[in-house]
């Protein structure tokens, strides 16, 4: 099977109570899961400025994207059915609060993306639908990573 490579900024958004926002997908013939906000990066486009754009298209915040946190490359089927290899970057955003404006949302997300709501670390502990990524509390523990580009 041919992978078509996907790289993609996702967002670890988190606010005052430690809570991290996640959105459900239904997708037709899979059984519904959680991801974070986030999506492929557009032709040119950087992780950072991805991930700055995704959070105003899909949460309705214009914040700093904050420091990637970590990366994980991953092989699925996306929404559309389409093999890739993703190379996701994962970025942190603390705030004291955020409402979802789905305004900005796709055609594609609306019909996907049916609900959303914050998570408590618990909560993702025990939640009977699949979470990814799968390692997303080790993720909100981790510091920011440096890259030898960035002087680190």
């Amino acid at each position: 099977m041919t992978r078509q490579p996907r790289p993609a900024a996702r967002i670890l958004l988190v606010d005052a109570f430690a809570r991290v926002l996640l959105f459900r997908f239904e997708v037709p013939g899979r059984a519904p899961f959680w991801v974070t906000p986030g999506g492929a990066l557009d032709p040119g486009e950087s992780y950072d400025d991805a991930a700055r754009r995704e959070l105003v298209e899909e949460v309705g915040l214009s914040a700093d994207p904050g420091p990637e946190v970590a990366r994980r490359v991953v092989d699925f089927v996306s929404v559309e059915g389409v093999p890739v290899t993703a190379d996701e970057r994962y970025f942190r955003v603390d705030v004291d609060a955020a409402e979802v404006d789905a305004a900005g949302h796709t055609e594609l997300e609306r019909r996907v993306m049916t609900s959303w709501r914050w998570f408590t670390r618990a909560e993702l502990a025990g939640w009977p639908e699949a979470i990814y990524p799968e390692d997303l509390l080790a993720m909100l523990d981790a510091p920011a990573v440096l890259h030898a580009a960035d002087g680190g």
